[in-house]
């Protein structure tokens, strides 16, 4: 990958594919697996991209796709050594972010399905329905109806009213 498309077509998308990165994983090692995964694959199929949708929407739905298919295989693998198998103890947590009510907000999120992680990370990024319909591959309904429901959800999870 050379540094110019690095610092053109990738780089400027850096926030978003961070916050998605961290939103799947639990460690920093998987974080940086991850984050260098969906590079690698925004460089393997730029070809791919036709400009049907902007370009940003092109990095949303490809970094998310790339970071369930790296969740998907790792529950699928048990021979794979991640901290998701690890007791919450052994866990090492180091704050993401410099504000605690940030690093709570996030904490919350993880504990979300997987698709549901996506659509609020999309949503936080001040994502129209539509777009994030885009990204996702639905419809804006579903995507109102689902962000209302995260929302409830988030807050009893931030609050400590669910299991």
């Amino acid at each position: 990958m050379s540094t110019d498309f690095y610092e053109i077509w990738i780089k400027p998308y850096a926030a978003i594919i961070i916050k998605i990165c961290r939103a799947y994983t639990n460690s920093q090692e998987d974080f940086e697996d991850y984050y260098q995964e969906v590079c690698l694959q925004i460089w393997r199929t730029r070809n791919n991209f036709g400009g049907q949708s902007d370009w940003s929407t092109w990095v949303y739905r490809l970094a998310l796709n790339v970071s369930l298919t790296l969740l998907k295989k790792k529950k699928n693998d048990p021979q794979l050594f991640t901290s998701e198998f690890l007791p919450n103890e052994l866990v090492e947590t180091s704050p993401v972010f410099p504000d605690e009510a940030l690093n709570h907000l996030y904490d919350a999120i993880k504990l979300l399905s997987e698709v549901d992680r996506g659509i609020v990370l999309l949503y936080l990024e001040e994502k129209s329905y539509q777009e994030i319909a885009d990204i996702t591959g639905t419809n804006p309904n579903n995507i109102g109806v689902r962000i209302t429901r995260i929302k409830e959800r988030l807050k009893k999870l931030m609050d400590g009213k669910v299991n």
